[in-house]
């Protein structure tokens, strides 16, 4: 039996169908990304498991939506563990373990690459509307972009992905762009991820002088704040 209910509420229905003393021949599987076997404890006199398809679902989707993605499976009991990675298997997924230790970062690393991304799209649909782009068309020019980013992550790994002015070591591009993002209040996210891709860059290849300069580029303006903090 899938419990499949918001991740507060997972413990509560546990409990509650434990009250009823169902039939010992039940397994119980939970289906959130975040939370370990033991949100299952009041149902342990029976194989307890998690089944977690590592995909988006802001509204129903067709089962194509598991086709090639993986699914997060654990379970208490062997036989059970053969059952959900079977049925992983079956709607075309990969089944791949993860422990109760693992979970955290399992479930902080999607959210990295799921609502982040979303939430990244929403400040650079922000940025084109500022410049007199419609939402519609900010959308429409964005997601093929993002598309092919992830294409070409895909195919060759984060590092060897890295395009764009701090790949490049490009730093007056990134100073105009720190320029009329400041007049948004967007410098700051800008920084931040700035300062991500630069390590990014430098493993990718990008010089040492050059990667020197991007960082002062990137804190420039920050040092200057905390400084006028302290005064």
């Amino acid at each position: 039996m899938f419990l499949a209910v918001p991740d507060q509420a997972v413990e509560e229905v546990a409990a509650r169908i434990g009250r009823l003393k169902p039939s010992p021949r039940l397994s119980f599987v939970h289906v959130s990304g975040a939370l370990s076997l033991g949100a299952l404890d009041a149902l342990r006199d029976h194989p307890v498991g998690s089944f977690h398809p590592l995909q988006s679902f802001p509204a129903p989707r067709n089962p194509e939506a598991f086709r090639g993605i993986t699914v997060a499976v654990d379970a208490s009991t062997p036989t059970l563990m053969r059952s959900l990675r079977a049925l992983a298997r079956a709607i075309g997924a990969r089944p791949k373990r993860v422990e109760d230790s693992q979970r955290a970062l399992y479930h902080a690393a999607a959210v990295f690459a799921s609502n982040y991304v979303d939430a990244l799209l929403s400040e650079a649909v922000k940025v084109l509307r500022a410049a007199g782009w419609t939402e519609k068309e900010a959308i429409a020019g964005l997601v093929p972009l993002s598309e092919g980013t992830l294409a070409n992550v895909r195919e060759r790994g984060p590092v060897q992905a890295l395009t764009g002015p701090i790949r490049r070591g490009d730093v007056e591009t990134v100073k105009r762009h720190l320029q009329a993002l400041d007049r948004l209040e967007l410098g700051a996210e800008y920084r931040m991820l700035g300062e991500i891709a630069l390590e990014i860059a430098k493993e990718a290849g990008l010089e040492p002088a050059a990667a020197g300069r991007m960082q002062r580029a990137l804190t420039e303006k920050s040092a200057a704040t905390r400084r006028r903090r302290r005064e």
